[in-house]
């Protein structure tokens, strides 16, 4: 039932921010969201809560790479002074504790 609840909140969500935003040009529908917070630490973690952060944290690591690493190496490419900074894979051990093979999504 909280499933059902929070699908039809979402939905709810989703159709008023589309329609507060409704420019009438022609344009795809969907919200972006970005937590780069990485992975919340809560007393108690339940498995959705981990997907979640999971989900997160790669969000995290591909905005980073694409809107800082890129940019970055353009710069170099367009001979541009920089001094480059190292974003890193901040909980790359994470992510792949629980996707490789053997992780906590394969074992589940």
């Amino acid at each position: 039932m909280a499933k059902a609840m929070y699908d039809r909140q979402f939905k709810w969500l989703v159709k008023r921010v589309n329609e507060t935003l409704d420019t009438k040009q022609k344009r795809q529908h969907f919200i972006g969201v970005l937590d780069i917070a990485g992975f919340e630490i809560f007393d108690f973690n339940g498995f959705e809560q981990l997907c979640i952060n999971f989900t997160n944290e790669k969000l995290q690591q591909f905005f980073n790479h694409h809107m800082f690493v890129l940019e970055q190496e353009e710069y170099k490419r367009e001979g541009i002074d920089w001094e480059f900074i190292d974003f890193g894979l901040d909980l790359q051990a994470c992510i792949e504790l629980i996707e490789k093979p053997m992780g906590v999504l394969s074992i589940n």
